[in-house]
């Protein structure tokens, strides 16, 4: 399996936390970028991480006021990547300069449009309010994967994995036994998948942090926005009660980084007990404990995908309808 990459399109390249005076290297889509704010309003510029000289990384270079000086020979480049400065001369060569992206902070994450500048239109980026709403409590990481990015969207689609791999963490027998519904518009990128149960086993993720004792009324609405924006719409409630509901936001920005390895940011946002510290760590160190079991089996699974003979056949059944959809999706959008 290798899942084309699609230009022209935002990706999230870091949380806003990350980004700051010290530079941020990150790859996306194969193309090495070079973060990093401006000293007086504090924006975030992306540059090629590249010095057009002897391709030295940027990244490891220095700031000198907002112009990022070439640790290798002093080349030196304003926020637009226009060098305006070589050693040695006083012309400045026309081809001395670098990319610069465009990039934009939404919902506290930093998205950086790959492909045409031209093109990019932040009207475009999906969004995941929750992040950064106020009455929400976040907790939040990434972790790299040495596997295609299509196997972590077929990862999140198809939640019937947690009875399985996440068993005694976020898993029941409910959810691999629950039938979906799935609903995709190709068009728009955008796929929605849907498992309501009814009466279900309180897992140690919910049991632990909402203090649930009792089964539970446990409602999974997915929305996927391609290629990168992953939202699980959580709520749960004991059964037979109306209220309390427990609301849970979790994020995924699914980002390619090169061929056969991938970006995992993860996010989960709660509106109860928002003030309770211990919940917060609990579910901090919870779901990392979760997203390594992912880690762990996606890089087995590309391991065992990489020795396939060509031509290999993949059987699929019902609960892969959004994943299905989904590659059909980021197919389209790659050819386009």
């Amino acid at each position: 399996m290798a899942t084309a990459f699609a230009r022209n399109q935002w990706y999230v390249a870091a949380y806003g936390s990350e980004v700051s005076r010290t530079f941020l290297a990150r790859t996306i889509l194969g193309e090495p970028i070079v973060f990093y704010r401006t000293a007086g309003d504090a924006r975030v510029v992306a540059l090629a991480d590249r010095c057009v000289h002897r391709r030295y990384p940027l990244s490891e270079s220095s700031l000198d006021g907002d112009n990022v000086v070439c640790g290798y020979h002093g080349f030196t480049y304003d926020t637009s990547g226009t060098c305006v400065f070589v050693p040695g001369q006083q012309r400045i060569p026309r081809t001395a300069r670098v990319a610069s992206y465009p990039v934009a902070e939404v919902d506290s994450f930093v998205w950086v449009w790959i492909g045409e500048a031209e093109l990019a239109d932040e009207s475009l980026i999906p969004r995941a309010p929750h992040m950064a709403a106020p009455e929400f409590v976040t907790v939040s990481g990434m972790e790299p994967i040495d596997c295609d990015y299509g196997l972590l969207v077929d990862n999140l689609l198809d939640l019937s994995h947690e009875t399985y791999l996440h068993a005694g963490f976020i898993g029941t027998p409910e959810v691999a036994r629950t039938p979906i519904t799935t609903e995709a518009d190709e068009q728009a990128g955008i796929v929605r998948v849907a498992r309501h149960m009814m009466d279900a086993e309180c897992p140690p993720f919910y049991a632990k942090s909402t203090g649930i004792g009792g089964r539970i009324t446990r409602l999974q609405d997915i929305e996927y926005f391609a290629p990168c924006l992953y939202l699980l719409h959580s709520r749960i409630s004991p059964v037979g009660e109306q209220a309390p509901v427990f609301r849970t936001e979790i994020t995924y920005a699914i980002t390619p980084s090169a061929p056969g390895k991938v970006y995992d940011f993860w996010a989960v946002s709660r509106d109860f007990a928002t003030g309770d510290a211990e919940v917060t760590e609990f579910l901090r160190d919870f779901n990392h404990q979760v997203v390594m079991q992912d880690v762990v089996a996606l890089n087995i699974l590309q391991k065992a995908l990489d020795t396939e003979p060509e031509g290999y056949q993949e059987l699929s059944i019902g609960i892969d309808a959004g994943g299905l959809a989904a590659r059909r999706i980021l197919a389209d959008l790659a050819a386009r």
